[in-house]
């Protein structure tokens, strides 16, 4: 996925707040959200709550795992493994945005992470499949 990461501003105080806990040992469920053309995030969106999804029917699963935080002089890099979204029974409805939020904190509920631009919207038909990069990095810290 070459497309930018683009950071939700509440984020930053909540990674200071200790909100999101990227640790390989810490329960830290990062989950996609997907919104179409016509409902996109902004970077004052704080919970998932503000955000407008697409139903999920005949999705696979939207949670990414393998969830990695490593420094190299002093720069950070969120990974994680990369996550195939797959349309099983039917289509998947049209998205254009793909939003990570943190699905474990109760206060706040459902904190944002960040978002992708997809740049239009698509479907997934029946047994088609996107593949989403998360190995070469979610976010980059520096």
């Amino acid at each position: 996925m070459a497309q930018a990461f683009n950071k939700f501003h509440q984020f930053a105080e909540d990674l200071c707040k200790g909100v999101h806990n990227f640790t390989s040992d810490a329960t830290c469920t990062v989950t996609l959200a997907l919104s179409a053309s016509g409902s996109a995030p902004v970077a004052s969106n704080s919970l998932l709550s503000h955000l407008t999804q697409i139903a999920y029917t005949n999705l696979s699963s939207r949670v990414v795992t393998g969830i990695t935080a490593e420094q190299t002089t002093g720069t950070v890099d969120l990974t994680a493994t990369d996550l195939v979204l797959t349309a099983s029974g039917g289509a998947v409805a049209a998205f254009r945005y793909i939003s990570l939020y943190n699905d474990d904190p109760t206060s706040p509920l459902d904190p944002l992470i960040g978002w992708y631009d997809l740049g239009s919207d698509i479907t997934l038909a029946d047994g088609q499949t996107l593949t989403l990069d998360f190995v070469t990095g979610i976010l980059t810290l520096a």
